[in-house]
C-alpha cells in the first residue's frame, strides 16, 4: 500500500464509527511506525479534514448541526477539576476541550472529548500517571471549555450547576 492509499485507509477507519483510534494501533494495523501515522495525520489535516487528537487517540468528529455548543469561562483549583467535569457530563454535556490564554504563547487548547463519568475516571488516571499539572495552572485556575449538548436546555442546566458551584466566571 502506498502513502496515498494508507492515508485514505486512515480516513476510512476514522469515519467508520465515532470512536478514537490510538496512533500505535493504527501503525500496527497498517504495518508502519507510529511516526508515519503522525505524519499521515498531519497531511490529512493539511488537506482540510477535521481530525482531533484526544488523550484516547485520533477522532474524526461527526459534525451534526443539531448539537448546541457553548464556550464557557470557569475558574477553580486543581482539586475541583473532576467535580467540574461531572457537573457537565451528568446532564449529558460533552467537554470538547480546555483552553487557556498564555501571556507568551497566546491561546493554548487541548482536546478532551469527555462524555461520561468513565471518561473522567480515565482522565484522572492519566493525570496521576503522568504527575501532570492542569493547563489552568498557567492562568491561576482560569480557563475555557467548549461544551456540547443536544439542546439549549441541557446547556442551561449545566451553566446553572456551574454557577451554584461557583466555577462559572460571570459579570
Amino acid at each position: 500500500m502506498n502513502s496515498k492509499e494508507r492515508r485514505e485507509c486512515i480516513k476510512n477507519l476514522l469515519t467508520k464509527n465515532n470512536s478514537t483510534h490510538k496512533g500505535q494501533l493504527l501503525a500496527e494495523e497498517l504495518g508502519v511506525t507510529r511516526q508515519v501515522i503522525v505524519k499521515d495525520i498531519a497531511i490529512i489535516r493539511a488537506e482540510g479534514v477535521n481530525i482531533i487528537a484526544t488523550p484516547e487517540g485520533y477522532l474524526m468528529p461527526i459534525e451534526e448541526s443539531n448539537y448546541v455548543r457553548r464556550v464557557i469561562a470557569v475558574s477553580h483549583g486543581k482539586d475541583d477539576i473532576y467535580n467540574e467535569l461531572e457537573c457537565i457530563v451528568k446532564f449529558g454535556g460533552i467537554v470538547e476541550d480546555v483552553t487557556v490564554e498564555h501571556s507568551l504563547y497566546g491561546e493554548i487548547r487541548a482536546m478532551l472529548m469527555i462524555k461520561t463519568i468513565m471518561d473522567i475516571e480515565e482522565f484522572a488516571k492519566k493525570f496521576e500517571e503522568y504527575s501532570a499539572e492542569p493547563l489552568s495552572s498557567l492562568t491561576k485556575g482560569i480557563h475555557l471549555h467548549t461544551i456540547r449538548a443536544d439542546s439549549d436546555e441541557i446547556i442551561e442546566r449545566i451553566i446553572k450547576e456551574l454557577k451554584v458551584k461557583n466555577y462559572l466566571i460571570s459579570d
